[in-house]
């Protein structure tokens, strides 16, 4: 159940030539690649694995199509992990950035691989796991989350990486601004929500480090005991802000059963599997474990059932534009229509917990 690659995509191959005679030049001990493949999870930043005789690295790169100098930034990404990794040890090593779209299309960087289950959506037949597995593995899930959002971000400079005063107005604004520049087909629900926060944000709450995309598929588990993380992958969209717009998105992407039934891409995120804690009890155990009261949850599950649908409406847009022929994005204004709803049903019960 290791996380494995598999063969490059139709339309995603790398310049081999080029990049070989990059890295021969910029990472110290390598001379040759043996092989390269593509890990076939995700919708944004394309991942590959490079077997070398360094030992093996993985790559990120943009998708194709994309604006890579705003939601796609390589050199930020790498800097964030090079800041991180002194403080956390579930930061993969980062090796080489490579701002020249010469080489390879588009900016990008190496870090070291760390081996390990990554719960896929493909995962979900095969994995034999007991509840009691799959809670643990959703506890310590949780309480990574916690234990991010609780790191000085001054003593460790952390700080550096964004501007917490006002986070809570600019991610509101810049998420509803995204999503009309994206917009391909009238979503209400979408509207809703859209106006809905504008009207009802909260004052910024005490700022930590935000990981803005904290989900299984992000985490490398160690395969004995699942429950221990080895890593903590996409650090793309890192910053520091109030902790709980992260809470939020998290929230959004923690699938419970029977939703699970209705969206194949949010059955993706693996917590519907018998076990899991379900969202209620995430915001219970995360309170608990930073020792605080939220006192308006629903907004940042609304937020982060929001942000979801504009991040896959801006790959639903490439796609509508001819930018990516990916088959996958075809049909993913269902997805938009369906985080929305999510984000309706939620105003609607005034509660985290999956109904409707």
């Amino acid at each position: 159940m290791l996380d494995q690659p598999s063969p490059i995509r139709e339309g995603e191959a790398l310049d081999q030539e080029a990049l070989q005679a990059y890295l021969r030049q910029h990472w110290d001990g390598f001379r040759k690649m043996e092989g390269i493949q593509q890990f076939p999870g995700g919708y944004s930043n394309l991942t590959y694995l490079l077997q070398t005789n360094a030992g093996q690295a993985v790559l990120r790169r943009p998708p194709f199509g994309a604006n890579i100098r705003s939601a796609h930034d390589m050199g930020r990404e790498y800097r964030v992990l090079s800041k991180l990794r002194p403080v956390l040890k579930t930061i993969p090593q980062p090796i080489v950035y490579c701002e020249d779209e010469a080489i390879i299309g588009a900016p990008f960087y190496l870090m070291e691989r760390v081996e390990g289950i990554i719960l896929r959506g493909n995962l979900a037949k095969q994995l034999q796991w007991a509840p009691e597995q799959m809670r643990q593995v959703s506890e310590s899930a949780v309480d990574t989350l916690a234990a991010l959002h609780q790191i000085d971000i001054e003593a460790t400079g952390l700080i550096e990486l964004g501007k917490p005063e006002g986070y809570v107005g600019r991610q509101v604004e810049g998420w509803i601004k995204r999503y009309y520049k994206a917009e391909t087909d009238k979503v209400p629900a979408m509207d809703e929500l859209a106006e809905w926060m504008q009207k009802n944000k909260p004052a910024d709450g005490p700022a930590g480090l935000i990981h803005n995309d904290f989900k299984y598929d992000n985490l490398v588990l160690d395969p004995d005991p699942p429950h221990n993380i080895r890593a903590i992958l996409d650090w793309e969209m890192a910053t520091v802000g109030d902790p709980l717009m992260d809470l939020g998105t998290t929230l959004a992407y923690w699938t419970e059963p029977k939703e699970a039934r209705l969206m194949p891409l949010a059955a993706a995120n693996l917590t519907w599997l018998p076990g899991n804690l379900n969202r209620q009890e995430v915001l219970d155990r995360y309170a608990q474990q930073r020792e605080i009261t939220i006192t308006n949850p629903v907004f940042y599950y609304v937020f982060g059932a929001f942000k979801i649908g504009v991040i896959v409406q801006q790959i639903y847009a490439r796609y509508q534009r001819g930018h990516t022929q990916d088959p996958r994005f075809a049909n993913l204004l269902q997805a938009v229509q369906y985080f929305g709803q999510r984000g309706r049903v939620a105003l609607m019960a005034d509660q985290v917990s999956g109904q409707g």
